[in-house]
């Protein structure tokens, strides 16, 4: 849930396209630099995947908000797929960009505690 926090970057209980357009780099996208696609269109469908899994089960439809439950549920599927909780950890660190105890990148200076 500490990433989910960091994300909110808006205090409201959910992760918008708002909250990620400094995090994630739709630009990046092979299809946004082809000009096929727009970077709000790779933020929406990257928001659907969180929303995907959990609507399916629940019954619910897509808003373009990423809930706490919405979050857990697209995690605890991902870490299912996951041999270690340390690894599932540095690619949580790697993937938003915080801080972790195992990935020594992320620490104020490579080996500190």
């Amino acid at each position: 849930m500490k990433a989910f926090k960091i994300l909110d970057r808006t205090g409201d209980g959910f992760v918008t396209l708002d909250d990620i357009r400094g995090t994630y780099n739709a630009a990046m996208h092979p299809d946004v630099k082809s000009g096929k696609r727009t970077a709000d269109e790779i933020f929406t469908e990257f928001l659907e995947t969180f929303e995907q899994h959990y609507n399916t089960i629940n019954g619910g439809a897509s808003d373009g908000k990423i809930t706490p439950e919405e979050w857990c549920e697209y995690y605890t599927h991902v870490s299912a797929s996951i041999d270690s909780d340390a690894y599932f950890e540095l690619m949580m660190s790697n993937t938003w960009n915080i801080e972790s105890a195992n990935n020594p990148a992320s620490m104020p200076y490579a080996g500190s505690k």
